[in-house]
């Protein structure tokens, strides 16, 4: 059976700041345990004025205050922008606080131009190339499996369940080659999802953490009472999309009735492209849709995206595709 779990990006609405934004984060990972998600997890982004997320680990610190059972970590953190010490010790003290809860997505691409990288005083593209390097130090440095001249306290020890995410070929080979879950980014990258997975199956490597392959496939998920309801709370994703895209990123914008149709025709097939990993409209649609997803990728489970103005219609989006998946199918 298909688990589910959510990715949430902080958002930060329009008219609201970063204390609503975390407010609504909390409550969202509140209802992701009740309904029995697996995992919760939240995206490293920076400089992003719509995005709260950027510090991880202190937002996961605070989730898992906030919840008691489900798993939660991070989709992901950008190693480039860190070093493998300094995560090991962030995500070994969210294990020493929540033991056997934590999980550690990483990435590679660190989406940052020439202002972030001297605000974090990194050479990005540099750091990139290292970057299969970094994950094995950083799984030495939490499991003791390669001898380190110094060890990280907290962090060495650490049970924190590491996984490899992307969007292209590299992460499906390094995830692959190192024996870890792979978590493909479909929900904006859509374009090499068959032929990742297909290489990442066919390439795996048993490790000590995982005896077979394990995927994870991100979607846009928005289930409302009607489709028309749907497509409306669907709307402010999809306009934060194309701003995105057109260089003018900015808060979440409230919702717009027909949005799609006042667009020129790129931006109108832009989201049409991302459309075959999403799921809009009634449960019944958006359990047909998944299914369907599931079917064509195999998932082992799915993470449920997507950003809405109000964070009532995303509480209950998530219960209705739930709801949808533990009644049937007539």
């Amino acid at each position: 059976m298909t688990a589910f779990s959510v990715l949430d990006l902080v958002p930060v609405r329009e008219g609201e700041g970063v204390r609503e934004a975390l407010a609504a984060t909390t409550q969202l990972a509140r209802e992701a345990e009740a309904l029995g998600c697996k995992r919760f997890w939240v995206a490293e982004h920076h400089a992003m004025e719509g995005i709260a997320g950027g510090a991880t680990s202190v937002v996961l610190a605070h989730i898992g205050n906030a919840t008691q059972h489900i798993r939660i970590g991070s989709g992901g953190i950008m190693l480039p922008n860190h070093t493998p010490f300094q995560i090991a010790e962030q995500f070994g003290t969210l294990d020493a606080l929540f033991p056997g809860r934590i999980d550690l997505g990483l990435g590679r691409a660190p989406g940052a131009g020439p202002e972030l990288q001297r605000a974090l005083r990194k050479d990005l593209a540099a750091a990139s190339q290292y970057f299969p390097q970094d994950v094995v130090e950083l799984r030495a440095l939490l499991t003791g499996d390669v001898e380190l001249p110094i060890a990280a306290t907290p962090g060495l020890g650490a049970k924190v369940e590491l996984w490899m995410l992307g969007s292209s070929l590299f992460g499906a080979q390094l995830a692959a080659r190192l024996g870890l879950p792979y978590a493909f980014a479909a929900h904006f990258a859509p374009d090499h999802l068959d032929e990742a997975l297909a290489l990442y199956r066919r390439d795996f490597q048993p490790s000590d953490a995982l005896a077979k392959p394990h995927v994870m496939v991100a979607m846009n998920v928005f289930a409302a009472d009607s489709a028309e309801d749907a497509r409306l709370i669907a709307s402010s994703q999809q306009q934060s999309f194309v701003a995105l895209r057109t260089g003018t990123p900015g808060r979440l914008p409230p919702p717009i009735t027909d949005y799609t149709q006042s667009l020129p025709a790129p931006a109108r097939a832009m989201l049409d492209h991302l459309g075959q990993a999403a799921a809009v409209g009634t449960p019944g649609d958006v359990r047909d849709a998944i299914e369907g997803f599931v079917a064509r990728t195999g998932a082992d489970e799915i993470i449920l995206c997507g950003a809405t103005f109000d964070p009532g219609a995303r509480l209950r989006s998530l219960e209705l595709t739930l709801d949808a998946f533990s009644v049937p199918a007539g």
